[in-house]
């Protein structure tokens, strides 16, 4: 019984030091408090890159290297296939639309874009100038 008894008061006595040293944590939010009203968000410039962006590791979707936030994706209309469909790419002078986004779930090669992969920014994002948000050390491949 002895044993049980120092065992929870050093269990409890660990978790008051530790949870000291997680109060001096700094979130990205910065000191700001949780229930706090969020301050608005920094303008970056977006990248425009001739050419595309470099892929940092193998089956990364490619990075979008230019303006989309006029392009509108709804049910009925893709406005990323007005350069990138099969039809346009040539003249766009624009990668095509992967191969792999023409196969459904099932593996069946379909005439149009699966369902799953029409949403273009679900997976390809635009980049922005900006510095990054915390150290990192990651070097992706050459």
């Amino acid at each position: 019984m002895k044993k049980i008894t120092v065992l929870i008061v050093l269990t409890l006595t660990a978790l008051v030091f530790s949870s000291a040293a997680i109060s001096s944590v700094e979130s990205l939010r910065g000191k700001a408090a949780i229930d706090a009203d969020a301050t608005k968000a920094m303008k970056h410039k977006l990248e425009t890159v001739e050419g595309g962006i470099q892929r940092n590791f193998k089956k990364q979707p490619p990075l979008i290297p230019h303006k989309t936030e006029k392009y509108k994706v709804t049910l009925t209309n893709n406005g990323c296939l007005k350069c990138h469909s099969e039809k346009a790419y040539k003249k766009e002078k624009a990668p095509k639309v992967g191969d792999s986004h023409y196969v459904a779930r099932d593996g069946k090669v379909l005439k149009t874009i699966s369902g799953r992969r029409y949403f273009c920014e679900q997976c390809h994002v635009t980049q922005v100038q900006s510095g990054e948000l915390v150290d990192n050390t990651y070097e992706g491949i050459d």
